[in-house]
Formats: C-alpha cells, structure tokens, sequence
C-alpha cells in the first residue's frame, strides 16, 4: 500500500515538472577519432521535449491512486 502511495507522489511530481520545464537536455560524446596522440571528440547537446499531455496525464493518475487508496 504504501509502495503505490510512493508512486502516485513520484507520479504527481514528475507530471508537475514535466508541465513547468517542458523537456530537459543532455550532453553527449559523438565522434571519437584518435590520430597517434591526438585525440579528438565532439559534444553534442540533445533536447528531449515532453508533451503537455504527458504531463497532464501523469498528474491524472497520480491524483487518482491518491484517491482511491484512501
């Protein structure tokens, strides 16, 4: 009982985040390429956006598991 009162928060904030950020963004190593010692990478910065509904959705559920768990 508590691990589904667990997730209805954890559902609850990640809903709530997701609506006031909109996305989150990652660095990632592409394209190594080694020539003797020297030694060359490239960062690229990755954008994923996440859907209103998404977060919409994920605040519905959490309230519901909240609700019917009382």
């Amino acid at each position: 009982m508590k691990a589904i009162r667990l997730l209805a928060i954890v559902l609850l904030v990640a809903g709530g985040l997701a609506l006031a950020y909109g996305g989150f963004t990652y660095t990632k190593n592409t394209q190594k390429a080694k020539v003797g010692s020297m030694e060359l990478s490239v960062k690229e910065s990755e954008t994923v956006n996440i859907p209103v509904w998404a977060g919409v959705l994920s605040m519905v559920v959490g309230a519901v598991l909240l609700i019917s768990r009382k």
